[in-house]
C-alpha cells in the first residue's frame, strides 16, 4: 500500500485546471453561441485548413482528444448550423471528411479572437502565452499526453 499523498495529486490538479479552463472558455464563447467542445472542433479544423488538411472525423477525434462518437454528433450539429461540411471519403466508404464552410471559417476566427486573449490571461502567472514558463508547462503537458491510455504503470 502506498503512503498518503500530502495535498492534491497531480491528476486532481490537472482535472481541476481543465474544468476551470473549460468553464472560462464556455463563458467567453457563449455570446457567439458556441461551446468549448464546438470551439475545439472549429479551431482545430481552422488550423488544419490553414495547413491544407481536411481530416476525417476519426483524425479530428484523435487530434482533439474527444471520443469519435462525440465528434460525429458535434460535426452533425455544426453541419446543421452551416459551419461544417461533412463529405464521404472517396478512399474509405466508412469515413467522413470534415471541412469548414465560409461561415464556419468566420465563426472559428471570431472564436479564436475571443479565446486567445483569455488563454493569455489564464497563463499570466506563467508569463502569458509567450512566456518561457508557459512554454515549459506546455512541453510537460505534451509529455503526459503522449502516454498511451492502455499502458500499464508499474512500480
Amino acid at each position: 500500500m502506498s503512503e498518503a499523498v500530502a495535498g492534491p495529486t497531480p491528476g486532481f490538479l490537472v482535472w481541476r485546471l481543465s474544468m476551470k479552463w473549460r468553464v472560462a472558455v464556455d463563458r467567453a464563447l457563449a455570446p457567439l453561441g458556441l461551446t468549448h467542445a464546438q470551439y475545439a472542433l472549429l479551431g482545430s479544423l481552422l488550423g488544419m485548413h490553414r495547413s491544407g488538411l481536411r481530416p476525417s472525423q476519426r483524425e479530428l477525434a484523435d487530434h482533439t482528444g474527444l471520443e469519435p462518437l462525440y465528434v460525429s454528433k458535434l460535426a452533425r450539429a455544426l453541419e446543421s448550423a452551416g459551419l461544417v461540411e461533412r463529405t464521404p471519403d472517396p478512399a474509405d466508404s466508412r469515413a467522413v471528411r470534415l471541412s469548414l464552410t465560409a461561415e464556419g471559417r468566420e465563426a472559428a476566427a471570431r472564436a479564436v479572437d475571443v479565446v486567445h486573449p483569455l488563454l493569455d490571461r489564464l497563463l499570466a502567472p506563467l508569463g502569458g502565452l509567450e512566456g518561457a514558463r508557459a512554454e515549459a508547462f506546455a512541453r510537460e503537458l505534451a509529455v503526459l499526453l503522449d502516454v498511451p491510455l492502455d499502458s500499464e504503470i508499474r512500480e
